[in-house]
Parts: C-alpha cells; structure tokens; sequence
C-alpha cells in the first residue's frame, strides 16, 4: 500500500480504478481500517477509489494523543492533494462522515458530493467519550470490544456474521490512535456549519445501529437542503461490511444520479 509521507507523519493510503474514473475518497470509522471498504471498492470499478487509514489507525503513524478535528481534516485534505484529485465525491462513516462534513465546510472546491453514512455533526457527548478514553487508557482495546461491538451490530451481536471482522478490526487497533480519535470526536460539533451545506448528498443510517441511531442519522439529512436518505434495514453501524450489496447499490444509485458514476 502507498505510504503518503508528509512533513508531520505518513499515511496508509490506496488509490484504484481506472485512472480516467470520477474520484471517491472513502473514510473510515473509528477503531476500523480502510479494510472495511474492500467489498465496495470492488463493486465500484469505474471509479477511481482513494482510501485512507486515517492517522492513530491501520497502517498510519499513532502520533501521542489527543488529536485535534482539524487535524483529522487536513491530513485528508492533504492526502486529496498529493494525488491531484478534483471533483471528488466523499463518503465517510462514523468519524469518518465527520471529518467528511468538515472537509466539504473548509474545500468546496475539492468535494461535490457527500455520502454520509451512520454519523452526525455530533457524535455522544464529551463525559461519554471521557469516560470510555479512560477504560482504553486503563485497560486497552479490549476493555471496550464488547460493548462497541454490541452498540454497532445491535442486541444479537454476537450472530451477526460481519461480528468476527470486525472484532478483528477494533482490537488490531492501536488503544492511543483510538484515543486520539475519540479525543477528537469528543470536543466536535458540526450543527451550525454543516447546516451551511448545499451539494448532492446522500445519507444512509442502520436500523439496528446503537451508535448512531436512525433518528440521529436522519437529523443530519434534514441538515442539507434536498439530501436523500436511505435506511438499510437489518444493518448496524458498519453496513458496508453488514450489506455490502445493497450498501453498493445505493452508492452506485446516488453517483449516477448526479453525473459521478
């Protein structure tokens, strides 16, 4: 996998597809890897696919904790640029939709389209993040395996098949990455800029998801004036590696409507 080196740290990256393809930079969610994108990088091969580890994550450098939101966004901002990428749609997940909303707020000019998927300008409160940053700090990834597992997949979490990759994913994780993340999460509030968003955009929630419930995800589409929504029912907070078909299709669906497919 390409190493981006930057002045500050290097970034895990991958570009695919056809050279020639539309651009989409697919962010992933907190405690994961780009590797949760495998199965729509694969179902999508007339784009041109970038995707990165996000810095604390994968196969990115773990500066020491606490990182900064725009921090986050700059480092994806600055990956963009090193490829020379233009006109990109940006699909993000979790944290991931996050920084993707802040991105399109700071460089409209490198962002035409949004996909945000199981997130908010908001994510939980800061006591909630303070106090699970303290469980990783005492106890590491493992303190909080289960109770992310079950607030992503739901209450039958443990047969859900997507249940061992993604227990894989979260506890491969470094614990002061998550920490940075999570330090990152806590302190950002996304309402009032979001809001100023007018561009294509298509938001997709989980009906089982405990992390970003339905009615939260559709909250943030209520936020950018003729953004559509999709509900994928029987998936929680990862649908991409829970329906990977159908998550594709809708994809697929959004980026031919507006000219990017």
């Amino acid at each position: 996998m390409p190493q981006i080196f930057l002045p500050d740290l290097r970034l895990n990256a991958t570009l695919e597809g056809p050279e020639t393809g539309p651009a989409l930079v697919l962010l992933h969610a907190l405690g994961t890897s780009l590797a949760i994108w495998d199965d729509l990088a694969v179902a999508l091969p007339r784009q041109r696919i970038l995707r990165i580890d996000m810095r604390g994550h994968g196969g990115s450098d773990v500066p020491a904790p606490p990182y900064a939101m725009g921090a986050l966004i700059r480092d994806v901002e600055r990956v963009i640029d090193h490829f020379g990428l233009r006109d990109t749609v940006v699909a993000g997940v979790s944290i991931g939709g996050v920084i993707a909303q802040g991105l399109a707020v700071k460089r409209l000019d490198l962002v035409r389209g949004l996909v945000l998927s199981n997130t908010a300008p908001r994510i939980g409160i800061a006591a909630q993040w303070q106090d699970r940053i303290e469980t990783v700090r005492q106890g590491g990834m493992e303190a909080i395996l289960e109770p992310t597992l079950e607030r992503w997949l739901g209450r039958r979490w443990r047969d859900n098949p997507a249940e061992p990759r993604l227990r894989a994913l979260l506890a491969a994780t470094d614990p002061q990455g998550w920490i940075g993340c999570a330090a990152a999460l806590s302190g950002t509030d996304f309402y009032e800029t979001t809001a100023t968003l007018r561009l294509p955009a298509l938001i997709i929630a989980g009906a089982n998801d405990g992390s970003t419930p339905p009615d939260l995800v559709r909250e943030t589409a209520d936020l950018i004036p003729g953004s559509r929504f999709a509900l994928i029912q029987g998936a929680g907070h990862l649908p991409m590696v829970e329906k990977p078909a159908e998550y594709a299709a809708l994809l697929d669906t959004f980026l031919t409507s507006i000219g990017h497919g």
